[in-house]
Order: C-alpha cells, then structure tokens, then sequence
C-alpha cells in the first residue's frame, strides 16, 4: 500500500535500508516499561554482533584501509543472507527485533480472545499468515476499486477519483500528511509534495546507465497488469504508456539530492485560493473538503511546479493513460498482500532488480513488514516490555549528558566561528531534547476494526485509520511526545522542526550499546551515534532551523561562509571514494550525514576522554583504550551491500555506503593517526588543508 507521509529534514543514522518505517486504551505509562507476562525463548534469537580482535585482518593496515583492516574479515565469514540485500550489525539487529515481533505474535495469536492492541496484532498475524485464503482470494480483493478506475472518463471524474481515495489514505500521486510550520514550529499545518514515481528517483528516467532499469520496470507493469487481468498485449502497450506518464512526473520533479541539500523546497506557503489558480484542474478548495479537513488559511504546497503539471495532465492526458496508471499502481502496491503470483512479481523488481536480493523473505517476516507498517508503535508498546531493559535507558540518559557536555565544549573552541554566531549555536544546544527508548506516551488505536480472516482489508483498514489520525493534526499543536519510529526499529534520528534527537530501543543493543563493555567500545560505537544525531541540528540543513525549531538564519554571513568552505571540503573528499566497480560516491547527496558522522565521532571521543579522565588506560586485549574506541566506530558501519543496492544508496540516499563511512571521519581526526601510529602520506592520514574538522 502506499503509506505515504511527510518526513521534513528526517535525519537518521543508518542507511534508507535500515531507516524504511496506536497503543492500547491506556494513554500514559509509567517511566520504565511494565514486565510481560510471558518471557522470550533467547535460544530463537538472531545473535548480536560485538566487536572481537579475531576479527581483524592483520595482513591488512589500519592506517592504509581502516574499513578492510576492522570489518572485511568478518564480511568475508559473514556473506549477505540471500534474502537480504546488506548485512551487518544494523540488518542483524533489524533480524534480531523481527525475532522478538515473531514470538510476540505468535504468542497473541494463540490467546482465546484477544483484546485493543492485541486483537489488532493478532488479526494481522492470523490473517497474513493464512497462505491458502489468500490464494483462493486472487485478485478478487481489488475488483471493486479496478471497476472504479475503469469507468473514470475524464479529467474531472479521475480528479474527484483522486480525491477520494486520498480520503482512504490511498494517494499515488503526491504526499499529504501534517508537519510543523516552518515558521511556527509548534503549530501543524498541512504539506502538500511530489510523488507519484515508480522507480526511486528522477534521475532513473533518465541516466544512461539505468537504461536497463528502466527496460525492467516497462516489463514489471506490463505483468502486473496482465495479472490483474489485462490481456497480454494490451498490458505491455499500456506499461509503456505508464512510463511516458512517470517520465513526464519526473521531468516536473525535484531529485533526492535536491530535497536532501535544499529543505526550503518542503515549505511554500500559499492560500487555498492560491493553490487552485496554479492548479485549476486540481482544486485544493476540493481536495481539503473530501480529506474531512477544515480549509486552512495556508498550506505548504511544497515542489509546486510538480502540482502545477499534475493540474495540467488532467486536462492533456486522455483517461485511458491514467486508468492505466491509477491500476498499475493499485495492484502494485496491494501486491504484498494478494496471493504468490503477485508476491512475486513485486519481489522480481522491487526487490531483486533493484536490490539485488536473491531470495524472497519468510513469509512470517513479510506479515510482521505489514504489522509495522499500520499499527508499528501498538507492536512497539508490547516488544519494550519483553526487550528493553530499564537499566539500558538509564545509561543511556547518562551518555547522552556526556556527549552534550563534549558538544558544548566543542562548539565554544570553535575557531571558525565568531562569538556572536556561537551563542546562538549554544542556545540551540540548550534546547535539545532527548528521547530513549520508547515514548512516554502511547497512541490509541481504539476504532481500527480489524479482522482475523481478511489481510488486505486490514492493510486498507489501518491505512485509512493512519491517514486519518495524522489529517486530525492540522492546524493543532505539535504533540513534542510523539515519535516518528517505533521502539522496535533499529535506527535514531534527529527532527529539525522539534530540536529532538530520538535512540529507540531496539538500537540499543550491541555493537551499538553494551552496558558491560568497556567505555571505548561504548562510546566509540554508541556514543558516535548520539553525537551524530546532535550534530544533525548544525549539519547544512539541521543548521537552517534554530532553538525552538523554526526555519531561520542565525549566523552571520561571514560564519556562513566559512561553514560552506568547510561543507565542500567533505563533498571533495566523499566525491573520490569509488566502490569496487568504479561508481563515484556523491559527496552532495550525503553531505549532511558526513557532517554528522564527522562531528559525532569528534564528540564522542572528546566524551571518552572526559569520562575516563585521570583513570590509567586498561588495555584489553593489548588494545589502548583510543584504539578501542575507533574499533567500536568502525564496527557500527561493518556492512557490505548487493552491487545493485550499494548502487542505489549512492543515487538516492543521503548516507555514504557504510565502509566509506568507517574510513571518511577518522581519517581526519589526529586522534586517530596516534593510536594506530599512522604518517604523513597515509592512506587514513588527512592532513593540512586536506584535513577537514568542522563541528
């Protein structure tokens, strides 16, 4: 289903792989979560990945690969599962959260009678889980709304169809969800984006060396369509007109690496009577009253030249292309839930072309992909009382006020930045706000009716109860208790719009936080992490956004410059990384996260250095303390990606490939080249102008 919402400026840790994403009747809970009544089988879980020196390869040097000397011994023991499309410590916690879900669900489905939450979970493990109905069911499921699509006969009626289904939460053409005014961070308004692609970036129209890709994803909706019972020929002549169709969204599109270097394009506040006259086909007057939503005096209609050209295909477009796209898309993104041939085939492109995945996933982790996807903090409320300790969060309140110490540190020896732009930065360093763990207090899922023998009608179900709780935010206060991940996802990230930097607990885990390891390892893997979404409020976005979260500008012009220099010295130096078959990293697109990762390890080990003061170097393993640290680092980003996915993060994810990110901030850190005893000429050794220290 699409499932789509508006996340402005969302600033995560790991990778889009890992970074893809409501309670029960009782609204508020107590501070540490409540035992479960039952206890997971430990033997049935994914084992953790910790850092060991039988791991490293000591035919290589750290000081020439730090990435090949700390990780690609175990890379090479440990190849991608062929139902993965990367593998490392954040898959492995990902597989090890799914395992803790599994038992959760299976536990709920075998209890008598179920009630709020647990009903919900059940139904959707029941549901999903019951292979043999869903296959007699076919495409049956969709019969009505592909009826709908085919008496559309005109730009109206497919306009008023469009409104409609957006009601449902089902929008395949742009995204509308609430999100904090830009210039009134704590009101919600309504945002309004582009959408609409099948393939995961403008530049797949377009770019020669997709051209392939393309061919495939042509084939991909002629089948779909077929399946959905379309003729053979007809189906493949309709594909292509699908494509023309995409190809003219594309051009009227912005790229990812435009939205992830430019957040001003989110925000474009306009009047209801504005909007319509851009677009006249497509009146948002209209649109606001099918959503249920009052008319607001302004909205964001963010990427306007996109809407502007949507108005203009309703009017140009004969109807037959958009019925096609309109069923293209219907089926495509019901496929996880329709029976295996269409399983399938979603699995064939979405996953294998583009991904490189070689094998289809159990289908209990595909269920537990649908639980996630529509009622994610309900499981999450129950996989926090089973899987996350109180003493975790405990410890983690206290690193993080340790590294918030080290980043003020920081921020007042800045030598590049003038007096009067550092006491800004250190108001907005005043007001972050950390969450750990889990929210204090839980969404209520009371009126999502669910039912044990109907997969897709719950999927719909909970789309449509999701869309409607978030459309019931706008024009309200920003709830500050909210999360945007769910407890049980395997990420942290940073919310500009709210200065809140966000650790949920399935995170919490090792490699990433070990209470019994030695503080190097934490503070080096852990550590880096929380310095890392700290320094998100002042990478080149999160720097645009000020203390109480509004978009404005506190610096002076002559800081703004220097922070400027600085940022394309990190594009540079990210720009001359190549993978093993000669693709170029984009230093642009993942420049904020390479700002990030820079500060956050320079924060972390002024950190260490500060809580272990004074204190003689312990020395395990015949490993110092600093090099402990850096090993813990580089552990985090021990990942290795298909060809096919490391090729797509690079075209459209704001984060490096992960073993670029082992090597790209130590190698700027003197710290580094002393505890591996590295020179001058080095690999791993950036120095004078080439050495890059920005927060």
């Amino acid at each position: 289903m699409q499932g789509k919402t508006v996340l402005l400026a969302l600033a995560c840790a790991a990778s889009l792989a890992a970074c893809k994403r409501a309670a029960d009747d009782s609204q508020t809970r107590a501070a540490a979560a409540p035992a479960a009544a039952w206890a997971l089988d430990e033997s049935k879980l994914t084992p953790v990945i910790g850092f060991s020196t039988a791991d490293l390869d000591t035919s290589k040097k750290a000081c020439d690969d730090f990435a090949a000397y700390a990780n690609d011994k175990w890379l090479d023991a440990n190849p991608i599962p062929a139902d993965q499309v990367w593998w490392g410590p954040f898959a492995a916690l990902r597989e090890r959260s799914l395992d803790v879900q599994h038992q959760i669900a299976e536990h709920l489905a075998g209890q008598a009678a179920n009630t709020g939450i647990d009903k919900i979970i059940a139904d959707f493990w029941t549901s999903g889980m019951d292979e043999q109905k869903i296959e007699q069911l076919g495409i049956a499921p969709l019969k009505e709304r592909l009826a709908a699509i085919d008496a559309l006969a005109d730009g109206a009626a497919i306009a008023a169809y469009l409104r409609k289904i957006a009601a449902e939460g089902q929008n395949p053409l742009f995204d509308f969800a609430p999100e904090a005014d830009f210039k009134n961070s704590a009101q919600n308004i309504a945002y309004a984006s582009q959408g609409g692609l099948g393939l995961p970036d403008k530049t797949y129209y377009f770019a020669a060396d997709k051209q392939d890709i393309r061919a495939a994803y042509v084939a991909h909706v002629a089948k779909v369509l077929e399946l959905s019972g379309v003729p053979a020929d007809a189906a493949a002549a309709q594909a292509k007109a699908v494509m023309a169709f995409e190809t003219r969204l594309a051009k009227a599109s912005k790229s990812q690496e435009d939205l992830s270097r430019d957040v001003a394009l989110y925000y474009h506040p306009v009047t209801p009577a504005e909007a319509d006259q851009l677009t006249p086909n497509f009146p948002w007057t209209a649109f606001f009253a099918a959503q249920g939503v009052a008319l607001p005096a302004m909205f964001s209609l963010s990427m306007p030249e996109f809407h502007a050209e949507v108005s203009q295909m309703l009017a140009d477009v004969p109807a037959a292309q958009w019925q096609s796209y309109l069923r293209y898309h219907l089926v495509d993104g019901a496929s996880p839930y329709l029976s295996s041939a269409f399983v399938t085939e979603h699995f064939e492109f979405h996953n294998k072309t583009l991904g490189g995945q070689k094998e289809q996933r159990a289908r209990w982790k595909r269920v537990l992909g649908a639980i996630n996807a529509g009622a994610g903090e309900a499981m999450g409320q129950l996989y926090v009382k089973l899987a996350f300790p109180p003493e975790s969060k405990t410890r983690m309140q206290q690193l993080v006020a340790n590294l918030g110490t080290a980043l003020k540190a920081r921020i007042e020896k800045l030598s590049w930045m003038s007096d009067a732009t550092k006491q800004k930065a250190l108001a907005k360093w005043q007001t972050f706000m950390p969450k750990i763990g889990y929210p204090d207090k839980w969404r209520d899922w009371s009126g999502l009716a669910t039912k044990p023998d109907d997969y897709l009608g719950n999927a719909l179900a909970a789309e449509a109860f999701n869309y409607r709780w978030q459309l019931g935010k706008i024009g309200q206060p920003v709830d500050r208790s909210e999360w945007t991940m769910t407890p049980q996802t395997v990420n942290a990230y940073y919310n500009p719009l709210q200065n809140e930097i966000v650790f949920p607990a399935a995170i919490l885990q090792p490699p990433f936080f070990d209470p019994k390891a030695d503080d190097a390892l934490v503070y080096g893997a852990i550590g880096s992490v929380i310095g890392h979404e700290m320094t998100h409020g002042y990478d080149d976005q999160g720097a645009r956004f000020g203390p109480s979260g509004n978009f404005e500008n506190w610096w002076t012009d002559a800081d703004q410059k220097r922070f400027e220099a600085l940022s394309r010295k990190l594009i540079t130096q990210f720009d001359s990384y190549a993978t093993a078959d000669g693709t170029k990293v984009n230093g642009r697109i993942s420049l904020g996260e390479n700002i990030a990762d820079l500060g956050g390890i320079n924060i972390a080990y002024d950190a260490l250095q500060m809580a272990d003061a004074g204190q003689a170097d312990p020395k395990i393993d015949g490993l110092t303390r600093d090099q402990r640290f850096f090993f813990g680092y580089a552990t985090a980003w021990r990942s290795r990606f298909t060809p096919q996915m490391e090729k797509l993060v690079i075209a459209s994810d704001p984060h490096a490939p992960d073993r670029f990110r082992a090597i790209g901030a130590p190698s700027n850190m003197p710290a580094f080249a002393a505890a591996f005893d590295c020179k001058p000429g080095d690999a791993m050794v950036r120095s004078g102008e080439h050495r890059i220290a920005i927060w």
